[in-house]
């Protein structure tokens, strides 16, 4: 994705890119982004939650707001249009990256490098552009502190977890900007390394069991999730995925599916297209997705060889990110080509499988990767339980890495300084704003309640 916004140092020495950093503190100081006040013509975020909804699956939409009741952080996730709306009214430094776009808690997590190490990373690109690099950083801070809050943990507790993830930030980005660019660009979180950074001896060797564990697991495939009948392999149906909803009558989702599957092979590049053309594709389930996606269109694809091995590809909707009307229009039309190339951009290491469909006279736009393993992504989820302190830190460790493939390391590591100062700004403001997402979730409860939002639990 050209980076219109983001010229990472303009190739001056370290130390003159680090001092233009600090000299943005006289425009913008830190102790500015501490604030967070609604303003007064602040629009109402469920008219933002409707209208993002538009072009989503109907149907799916009861789903889609089921989830989002569940809790203020459940909320947080479903609503991102409505943050980027108010970060988009809050100061900022003037140094851009490429940004995630939707970058909180549980848009990280573990997934297998090509060698088949476990790594730690965002995952989750839906919403890329590029934008402010506070953006992604309050959305983060402020989402540990809400969460922190749904598990009825102190005040004092939730702010220090919220300084926690942008100390580490902070400290990374320190790291990161003495580094050639190459050795930024190949950096990655090696998960069982970082696991043995955990102070407490049992809860550390049981994680790193249970990451050797799911490690080994997804070395064998996915055989759980699929079925062998005598035409050969075929997805079993089991929830979140289903199988296709087609009827004598009306295959026009299977087709749909099928088709863009197809378009995804002929627009990869010779090399993807001769691994690709070995697979052939035999079934197609469809599934609903986390809360931020849900009703979005979403496939699964089997492919096999002639031998039965198999390949699990996940084709997904791309609508226009939420950041676009308050940072820059994407420079790509194709939707699932902004996606893929903010995932590259951004990502440690990415799937090799990873692209998009090339459809012409159609606005619908989609992009395809490997179906992630869930029990690898079960370990993070259970080390943000019972570590959250830890989690937050690698997270926000993990975001300065992301950041440094695109920003200038040297002038946000410049501008944020070598002092606790900026973490206690970002923590002040995701305080406030855990604040106004429980403001916002009781008012999204009480809709529902009155009916004028259908919501459905699963």
């Amino acid at each position: 994705m050209p980076l219109e916004n983001v010229r990472p140092g303009d190739l001056l020495p370290m130390a003159e890119r680090r001092d233009a950093g600090h000299a943005l503190r006289r425009l913008v100081p830190r102790g500015l982004h501490a604030t967070w006040q609604a303003p007064s013509e602040r629009r109402d975020p469920l008219d933002i939650i409707i209208e993002t909804s538009r072009h989503r699956i109907s149907s799916l939409l009861p789903i889609r707001y089921g989830r989002m009741q569940q809790s203020p952080f459940a909320f947080l996730r479903g609503s991102a249009a409505v943050m980027v709306a108010d970060l988009a009214t809050t100061p900022t430094s003037g140094i851009w990256v490429q940004s995630c776009g939707d970058c909180h808690l549980a848009n990280f997590g573990i997934y297998a490098a090509l060698d088949g190490t476990p790594i730690f990373d965002v995952t989750d690109f839906d919403e890329t552009l590029p934008a402010p690099f506070e953006w992604d950083l309050k959305r983060l801070a402020a989402s540990v502190a809400v969460d922190a809050r749904c598990r009825q943990m102190p005040e004092r507790a939730c702010r220090d977890l919220a300084r926690d993830v942008v100390a580490g930030y902070r400290q990374h980005m320190a790291k990161l900007m003495r580094l050639g660019p190459l050795q930024v660009w190949w950096s990655r979180v090696d998960v069982t390394k970082e696991l043995q950074r955990i102070d407490d001896a049992k809860l550390r060797q049981h994680e790193l069991k249970r990451l050797q564990m799911a490690a080994e697991a997804h070395r064998k495939g996915y055989r759980r999730l699929l079925e062998h009948r005598k035409s050969g392999w075929r997805i079993k149906p089991q929830p979140p995925l289903l199988p296709p909803a087609s009827t004598p009558h009306d295959n026009t989702l299977e087709v749909v599916a099928r088709t863009a599957f197809e378009a995804y092979k002929v627009s990869q590049p010779e090399d993807r297209g001769a691994l690709l053309d070995r697979y052939q594709l035999i079934d197609v389930a469809f599934k609903v997705v986390g809360i931020g996606s849900v009703g979005t269109f979403c496939a699964l694809g089997l492919f096999a060889d002639r031998d039965g091995a198999t390949l699990l590809l996940q084709l997904k909707e791309a609508q226009r990110s939420v950041l676009a009307p308050y940072a820059a229009p994407s420079a790509y039309v194709n939707q699932g080509q902004r996606v893929v190339t903010g995932q590259r951009i951004m990502q440690g290491e990415h799937d090799i499988f990873l692209g998009w469909t090339q459809e012409h006279g159609s606005d619908q736009y989609c992009y395809v990767r490997q179906l992630k393993d869930s029990r690898l992504a079960a370990v993070g989820q259970r080390i943000a339980d019972a570590a959250l302190p830890y989690y937050a830190s690698l997270c926000g460790t993990t975001l300065a890495r992301a950041h440094a493939r695109s920003g200038d390391a040297a002038r946000i590591a410049g501008y944020i300084g070598s002092s606790g100062a900026f973490d206690a700004a970002i923590a002040h403001f995701a305080m406030a704003y855990a604040t106004q997402v429980e403001s916002d979730w009781r008012l999204f409860v009480e809709a529902i309640k009155a009916g004028s939002i259908e919501a459905r639990c699963e």
